[in-house]
């Protein structure tokens, strides 16, 4: 018998290996995803913003309730990660400097956290506003993960990783200011 398929028969024998199936994603589907993920992080950070700027954190909509981290809790956030820490210069700097003087450092935060969220949410210097969001969770992250008390370790972690990404890769190029503004001045525009 022959291993070429009968005449008139157009079938081939292919092997049967199955090969891992790969799905080629296109730069426009990753720009739209990071553009989505910009533009979600942007809304966290102005909500909170604006909860602090109106000094409420809890809501009741009827049908939803939700909480944002305003003011008092940004500070009992920054006390409870400050003085359960073991890594003793950080968490000496938050008690010693940041602490007793929160209501300079509590409208730096509402300041920082407006304009970061409002340039993820309208793609301007993004990569800029990430790294500064990075900033002002980071090291809360770092007393926690160094301390005695007990914190579920991805808290902070699920913010910092998109955070870190969005550092990365400009996202602020599609559906946001950065893409014009690379259109214009081209690589001397980092973001």
């Amino acid at each position: 018998m022959s291993d070429s398929p009968p005449s008139g028969d157009t079938t081939t024998n292919r092997s049967t290996t199955a090969r891992p199936a790969s799905i080629a994603a296109s730069h426009q589907a990753l720009a739209r995803g990071f553009a989505a993920l910009r533009i979600f992080f942007g809304l966290i950070y102005l909500s909170n913003a604006i909860a602090k700027m109106i000094g409420v954190g809890s809501y009741d909509l009827g049908a939803a309730s939700f909480g944002l981290l305003w003011l008092p809790q940004a500070q009992f956030i920054l006390d409870d990660a400050s003085s359960n820490t073991t890594f003793g210069f950080l968490g000496g700097l938050y008690q010693s400097l940041v602490l007793p003087n929160f209501g300079f450092f509590g409208a730096f935060l509402t300041v920082v956290e407006l304009a970061a969220g409002l340039a993820l949410l309208f793609g301007v210097l993004s990569r800029a506003a990430a790294v500064g969001n990075l900033l002002l969770i980071g090291p809360i992250w770092l007393m926690y993960l160094f301390s005695d008390s007990t914190q579920y370790l991805w808290t902070y972690p699920v913010d910092l990783l998109p955070l870190l990404l969005l550092a990365i890769v400009p996202a602020g190029r599609h559906a946001g200011f950065d893409g014009r503004l690379a259109a214009r001045f081209g690589d001397r525009w980092p973001f």
